[in-house]
């Protein structure tokens, strides 16, 4: 039988209550059938689709890869639901998505399961909700895995295709001022990426957030889950993205600093504690194939909006020119072959542990789509893997 060592970062995240949870709603109402049959040829040619995660106790108890025959039915639940006499049914979809975010994965089958529910929405005619372990795949290979499923809605025939990201030009020119540049920007990043990855160790080592009610108890075993999604206009982001000469990543880091200030505010009202608590205080985002960086947040009341805005790409232009996330991969690599699994879960359990919020997105695609056959009104994913809160856009 073959069996295939996890990734380092897969290592980090092969606890069983750390997955995955993605929310597709569709403009019609799905059927089952359709879907089974369709991920018969999709979704099980990927390989940690069709394997389980077992312990090699010939190795240190290490987990690895296993391939196994599987049948798509056992991993497709249809619930019945009297839906008529469901009153809410936007609050109905939230706690059924919790629930089943609160219920540990079964480990000893492929990590993956999903649920149709044929429920009207104010966002969808009907939704499909995947659960998978994040040890299978981070944002990015699912939402590859997604595209690879789909359609154009335009072309049921076509497959799609996401357009690359638009570069500006850079001057083709060679002078001694461009040599003193280049030589400045390589100051630049090394000083950066030391002062940055210091702080990422003390984070992860020593220092910890002062308790906030965002933060959570890695080692409390009663914890809960409420996955919460919203949908906003992605016009306004890049109406404020243009305007300010910005990245997406910027806006969003800035909504997401005034939105935690005015929750903090209205519903505790403790900012000079906040603000102090802040400037040491770290925000982390990871995946399987991507490192760790640790983003102080700006939690103070501003007259102006457009501060936090402001503020949160001055900390990621400095992020931009580190190295930081690159050495944190380097590290847990280090730490899994020299010291083993156990302590690489134990090193991202420290990060949970110390930080009040992690953040992260991941690029939809650029068109409508649809998959086997449903046209897709909205996607929404929550990486559930730490004891804080998580904001995914």
């Amino acid at each position: 039988m073959s069996m295939e060592p996890l990734s380092p970062m897969s290592q980090m995240l092969s606890s069983p209550n750390l997955f995955i949870v993605i929310t597709f709603g569709f403009k019609t109402k799905c059927n089952p059938s359709t879907f089974v049959e369709g991920f018969k040829t999709t979704l099980i040619n990927a390989p940690r689709f069709s394997s389980k995660m077992v312990i090699n106790y010939k190795k240190n108890g290490e987990p690895v890869w296993i391939p196994v025959s599987i049948r798509v039915e056992d991993h497709v639940t249809v619930p019945d639901l009297d839906y008529p006499n469901i009153e809410n049914p936007d609050q109905f979809l939230e706690d059924y998505t919790s629930r089943i975010a609160n219920i540990p994965m079964d480990m000893s089958k492929p990590l993956w399961e999903l649920h149709l529910l044929n429920i009207k929405t104010s966002n969808a005619e009907s939704v499909l909700l995947a659960k998978i372990h994040h040890s299978v795949g981070d944002g990015m290979s699912l939402m590859s895995l997604l595209l690879a499923c789909s359609r154009k809605t335009s072309d049921p025939s076509a497959l799609i295709s996401n357009s690359p990201a638009t570069k500006k030009p850079v001057k083709s020119m060679i002078s001694a001022w461009w040599l003193i540049a280049g030589l400045w920007f390589m100051i630049r990043v090394t000083f950066t990426t030391l002062v940055e990855f210091f702080k990422l160790m003390l984070t992860t080592c020593f220092l910890r957030d002062t308790e906030n009610p965002l933060m959570g108890n890695p080692e409390d075993g009663t914890q809960s889950w409420k996955v919460i999604h919203r949908i906003i206009s992605f016009d306004d982001v890049k109406l404020v993205k243009n305007t300010m000469n910005m990245k997406v990543n910027d806006v969003l880091l800035g909504m997401t600093q005034a939105g935690l200030s005015r929750y903090l505010t209205t519903k505790y009202g403790k900012f000079k504690d906040l603000a102090n608590m802040m400037t040491k205080g770290s925000k982390c985002r990871w995946g399987n194939f991507i490192g760790t960086i640790i983003f102080p947040l700006w939690i103070k009341s501003e007259n102006d909006p457009l501060e936090y805005v402001r503020r949160a790409k001055a900390t990621m232009d400095r992020k931009k020119i580190s190295l930081e996330a690159f050495l944190f991969y380097g590290i847990i690599k280090f730490t899994l072959n020299f010291l083993g699994g156990k302590s690489v879960e134990a090193f991202g359990k420290r990060i949970f542990g110390n930080t009040s919020l992690a953040f992260s997105n991941v690029k939809g695609p650029d068109e409508e789509i649809s998959l086997f056959g449903h046209p897709i009104s909205y996607v929404a994913g929550s990486a559930l893997v730490g004891s804080q809160v998580s904001v995914f856009f």
